[in-house]
């Protein structure tokens, strides 16, 4: 284990709980770095300071102050980027690699929503001679904002961010697998010249810091980044006040190859959907629909693209894939592949291959399955397990693509530009891919029909849920004529 006890940061200062846990290198399951670990008290003072500052401070007024302070912070970012992406590797598995191409994500979500912080506008309507309405948008107040394990520097950027841009006060809790890399915004944010005391606050702990921040009648808005059922918890919990949610829940992105696709890019952009951190991506794909015309075609090269993706620890440059979370993900792939057995056609065995001391990494796995009831269609299963689906005609495959419950992204593979954008439109989902998967952006929202969530993220409407609209009406009459 290295370095001090990571602290809360509350109020500008550093801040310790009784209690300590501790985080662990997703490799080798050793200690890595020790915390303090809040039950609810610590962020229950952050929330009442953020109240204060938000209601006593000129931060929502000060759009200028708001922009400075994001590009302080993306300064910030850029100067400890690689100490930024090496925590995110070593605790959540992430190759080194991605991880810093999550940084980079970072800091330009930062500097976009600098910009955007300057450009909230309202509107002026007249209704009748003398008779004006004037609409302005308004910071809604506190933000909660809680952030997943899997990607836990750009998922705390793109709410945190937008909740400043549009002049909200924040407390942010990080997952406890990845606490180091939320300390490192804290941080980042202290050293931040401009930022005025009180407006974030971080604080790290368990379930019942969360349901803090969930419950707390001071909160105004949750910003959730995870699984569908935390989801539906932190939802029927916000209930008795009212509180406004912004939830980007599960997924489970079908892929749908159409017969006049260009097969290799197909299979080529398919198998790096299906395994982006071990599959452990709430946009990863999950299911691949495949027309019967090009089965026998098809299959058998997204069979050999997947076979051929490498396992590596990760700082293993060249490797496609690295561990999962832990020891308990690995075991539950193993009873999913189980399953699996019992119910389709094993395309390709994936498996436990011995590297590293935990055995915590997945093979990425291929299986046909002719039952869209199946529970390995129908749930997420947070591993690098494709399932394989047939279909007949293009209205067969856009009713199989919204068979589940979900909503979060697709793809679609075609050489027509008109029937590529024909199936887009039909299938339920907060983004769809033509002719390629998982490119996501600050500039573009992103966010689910149905169970995969609430609001947007990304983009001009990630502001959407940290903003209010006020009407201010007045009567001045009219100059006397004559």
């Amino acid at each position: 284990m290295s370095g001090a006890i990571m602290q809360h940061w509350i109020q500008g200062q550093w801040v310790d709980s009784s209690q300590h846990a501790h985080t662990r290198r997703c490799l080798t399951g050793e200690p890595f770095q020790e915390f303090a670990m809040d039950d609810g008290m610590r962020a229950a003072e952050a929330i009442e300071h953020a109240r204060r500052v938000f209601e006593r401070s000129q931060w929502a007024h000060q759009p200028r102050l708001r922009a400075q302070v994001l590009l302080e912070l993306a300064d910030q970012l850029a100067a400890v980027q690689d100490e930024l992406a090496t925590r995110i590797s070593i605790e959540s598995g992430k190759l080194i690699h991605h991880a810093r191409g999550e940084v980079m994500a970072c800091i330009s979500e930062c500097r976009y929503y600098a910009g955007l912080a300057r450009s909230i506008q309202g509107r002026v309507l007249e209704t009748d001679a003398g008779k004006l309405s004037l609409f302005t948008q308004e910071a809604i107040g506190v933000a909660s904002i809680i952030v997943p394990w899997n990607a836990p520097g750009t998922l705390l950027v793109r709410s945190l961010a937008p909740a400043m841009a549009a002049g909200c006060t924040s407390v942010v809790k990080g997952a406890m697998q990845t606490v180091s890399t939320t300390q490192l915004f804290a941080e980042c944010l202290a050293r931040c010249p401009s930022l005025p005391t009180g407006v974030v606050h971080i604080v790290h702990g368990d379930l019942a810091c969360s349901q803090m921040l969930c419950q707390h009648p001071e909160v105004d808005v949750i910003s959730f980044t995870g699984s569908t059922t935390t989801g539906k918890a932190i939802m029927a919990s916000a209930a008795s006040s009212l509180k406004r949610l912004s939830l980007e829940l599960g997924g489970k992105s079908p892929a749908v190859v159409l017969e006049d696709a260009d097969l290799d890019r197909a299979a080529h952009e398919i198998a790096l959907g299906i395994v982006p951190l071990s599959g452990q991506m709430c946009t990863a794909i999950g299911r691949v629909l495949v027309a019967d015309a090009i089965w026998d075609r098809f299959v058998p090269v997204l069979r050999d693209r997947l076979a051929q993706m490498k396992l590596g620890t990760p700082d293993d440059h060249t490797a496609d894939l690295g561990p999962l979370i832990d020891v308990a993900s690995a075991e539950r792939y193993e009873r999913l592949l189980a399953q699996a057995n019992a119910e389709g056609e094993i395309l390709l065995a994936g498996g436990r291959p011995s590297i590293g001391p935990l055995a915590n990494f997945a093979a990425p796995a291929l299986v046909a399955i002719e039952n869209p009831h199946s529970t390995l269609v129908q749930t997420e299963l947070f591993a690098p397990i494709g399932i394989v689906e047939r279909f007949d005609t293009d209205a067969d495959a856009a009713v199989l693509a919204n068979v589940t419950r979900y909503g979060l992204s697709a793809s679609v593979y075609s050489q027509s530009g008109e029937r590529g954008q024909r199936m887009a439109r039909a299938i339920k989902a907060g983004t769809v891919w033509i002719n390629c998967h998982n490119r996501l952006m600050a500039e573009a929202e992103t966010g689910g029909y149905r169970e995969s969530g609430l609001g947007r993220l990304h983009g001009v409407e990630g502001l959407a849920d940290f903003l209010e609209t006020k009407h201010i009406y007045q009567e001045f009459g009219q100059l006397p004529t004559g």
